[in-house]
């Protein structure tokens, strides 16, 4: 089996979570806007936020910036609020210091993920990024996490891991690509899908997995 180690990003090496509801209050008291408008985008970019998201926000609010101008100050704020725990910094040196090779398969709008990396420090420590907004699909679609191993060098051919927190996404779609998988536990999970091959509270304990398969 190949040294290959992929990993999801929100949810999983950052809690992007906290970093969307400090992002998202700053911007709305930065530009003035009242209680209904952080309602609105604490409520309807929960889950995740595109561009085209900042146009349904003018578009219904009557904003004077441009949906370019919005979303971009949003891709800034989150920049500015995101961080990786020191511990997760880490473990992914020993992994690249084991000889593991490291990538990043993430759904999201590119501009937005890769903006997250670079801020975070995560982009020094992997080989390849693939985001569904690069090919406009989404985990777990096959080519996904083909492309991610592309970039990294690798072919999903030789095998690795996919670690992840969300189970259809991660650890169905790593399930697809014949990875083995290790689960962030938290979401539900689905009675289709067949069982991760580890489940861990924190993604520091999926790296010490991959560490010990290292020295086994």
């Amino acid at each position: 089996m190949g040294r290959l180690a992929l990993f999801d990003l929100d949810g999983t090496l950052i809690d992007r979570q906290e970093a969307f509801n400090v992002a998202v209050v700053a911007l709305c008291r930065t530009n003035s806007y009242g209680a209904e408008v952080e309602r609105w985008m604490l409520t309807e970019l929960a889950d995740r936020a595109n561009a085209a998201d900042f146009v349904r926000l003018r578009e219904v609010f009557g904003l004077d910036e441009s949906a370019a101008q919005l979303w971009q100050a949003y891709v800034d704020r989150m920049a500015a609020a995101v961080t990786c725990r020191p511990a997760v910094l880490e473990g992914l040196a020993h992994l690249r210091a084991a000889a593991w090779t490291i990538g990043i398969v993430t759904n999201g709008a590119s501009d937005i993920q890769r903006a997250k990396l670079a801020a975070t420090g995560l982009a020094d420590l992997v080989d390849g990024v693939a985001v569904s907004g690069d090919l406009e699909i989404r985990k777990p679609n096959l080519r996904l996490f083909e492309l991610a191993a592309a970039r990294c060098g690798m072919d999903l051919a030789d095998g690795g891991w996919m670690v992840g927190d969300n189970p259809a996404g991660d650890i169905g779609g790593g399930d697809q690509a014949r990875l083995c998988t290790i689960w962030l536990r938290g979401r539900p999970w689905p009675d289709y899908l067949p069982p991760a091959h580890h489940v861990v509270d924190d993604v520091t304990d999926a790296i010490t997995i991959l560490l010990n398969e290292t020295s086994e």
